[in-house]
């Protein structure tokens, strides 16, 4: 009889970013990786800072060897379901960039202001030296 594998979001992954609790995603496969951060030979914070995405592309341009993925394997608790629509990046960059076009809006105001201001200064100047 066929084990059923869980399935969890990248946002339940995301949800594990400690060292006390760890996941990472790695081709489509969930692992608890918490209990083997001390263990990691390039230090926990390489593998803290993949959790919340896929991370396939990092632990390959490691170049880890046989064993090291064969220990991977020891960690899965389950697979990425690929089926969730909600993709967590778009949404940060959607707020980002709402922000930055508010942002742009204020210092396009301040800078027609200070335009203003000195056309203002420079008519009055001129008519001011226009009448000595």
């Amino acid at each position: 009889m066929p084990t059923l594998t869980k399935l969890y979001t990248m946002q339940e992954a995301a949800q594990h970013n400690t060292p006390q609790d760890c996941w990472v995603v790695i081709d489509g496969k969930v692992y608890d990786v918490g209990s083997y951060l001390d263990e990691h030979p390039g230090g926990d914070d390489v593998i803290l800072a993949t959790t919340g995405k896929d991370a396939t592309d990092e632990f390959e341009d490691a170049g880890h060897s046989k064993s090291a993925r064969e220990l991977l394997e020891t960690f899965f608790i389950g697979e990425l379901d690929l089926s969730a629509t909600v993709i967590p990046e778009l949404e940060i960059s959607s707020k980002k960039q709402a922000d930055y076009t508010q942002k742009l809006k204020d210092l396009t105001k301040q800078y027609w202001a200070v335009s203003v201001a000195i056309a203002g200064v420079s008519v009055v100047g001129f008519l001011y030296l226009r009448k000595k």
